[in-house]
């Protein structure tokens, strides 16, 4: 017997970025989009305890031990139902590892609704979303997909209304980015400067719910964008390329460093991943659409 459950990537549509705080953390407004680019968690018994493996683009680069967030979520889930991790959790990635779209958050996601499901532990969605918010800021949402506010460090989530299907072009840089040494950059970038407390544009939000491309185009932000950018100058090459292309707008997809491109419809869509991919400016891209359902299973 075997359980595989597919989670969806996620694109920042908004990312308000507080000081840090004495934890370490920082406060966030972080409107998510849940996209239709997916992993696959398929986990099945394991008489030799946890194993985790791992298929795809990079999957090289996916930790197999028990750093990786798919092997903790199992790990939480057995603690708390007081049984042991027997299982092999297999991981087909297609969500671009350490490119700001939440792909670890991902198999963290999809592991934890893949065990429950095959352990038969019966946990409640409350029970899933708080192991989730431990294993990580962006996991939570990874369970919910559509859209949604997150808040406090990105894990106390408000599912959001979308009025519509919003196109994406995301292009993958020629290597990855840490997010804490993002953050870090953030923080240094930020020295001496009087920080805002974060909150949600409603400008955003109503966007989002109009299901209105154009207005999204004017409204999405990232301050973690100048921090990427300082770490990854290349990237700015990328986003002009995509603006040129005919994108509504050009950004860095969380802390990078992924590029995300909003285009006016699906056909707009490709004709922009065209010429981004004759432009030189990255390794590869993708096109997808959102909002979609978050971790379920196949």
């Amino acid at each position: 017997m075997s359980v595989t459950v597919r989670v969806p990537a996620k694109v920042n549509v908004q990312l308000a970025v507080g000081a840090a705080r004495p934890d370490g953390f920082h406060d966030l407004a972080n409107v998510f989009l849940a996209v239709s680019l997916y992993d696959e968690i398929t986990a099945t018994p394991s008489p030799q305890g946890l194993r985790v493996t791992c298929e795809g683009p990079d999957a090289d680069q996916v930790p197999l031990d028990r750093t990786n967030l798919a092997a903790r979520a199992a790990l939480a889930l057995a603690e708390r139902y007081g049984r042991e991790p027997d299982v092999h959790l297999h991981i087909a990635k297609d969500i671009p590892v350490a490119g700001g779209m939440a792909g670890g958050s991902a198999d963290g996601a999809g592991a934890l609704v893949a065990c429950d499901a095959l352990w038969g532990t019966g946990a409640s969605r409350d029970e899933l979303l708080a192991i989730c918010a431990e294993l990580g800021s962006d996991v939570p949402f990874s369970l919910v997909g559509g859209a949604a506010l997150g808040t406090g460090r990105g894990e106390k989530l408000r599912e959001l209304e979308v009025g519509g299907d919003f196109h994406w072009v995301f292009a993958r840089a020629a290597r990855g980015l840490s997010t804490p040494a993002v953050f870090r950059e953030f923080d240094r970038l930020g020295e001496g400067l009087d920080i805002p407390e974060p909150v949600a544009d409603q400008a955003v939000l109503d966007a989002l719910a109009k299901g209105d491309p154009a207005a999204l185009a004017v409204a999405v932000t990232n301050d973690l964008q100048p921090a990427a950018l300082s770490l990854f100058p290349e990237l700015g090459d990328t986003l002009a390329a995509g603006r040129a292309a005919g994108a509504l707008a050009a950004l860095v997809s969380g802390s990078g460093p992924t590029t995300a491109f909003l285009a006016p419809d699906a056909r707009s869509a490709s004709d922009i991943a065209g010429v981004l991919r004759a432009s030189g400016t990255c390794r590869d891209v993708r096109t997808a659409s959102g909002a979609v359902a978050g971790a379920s299973v196949v």
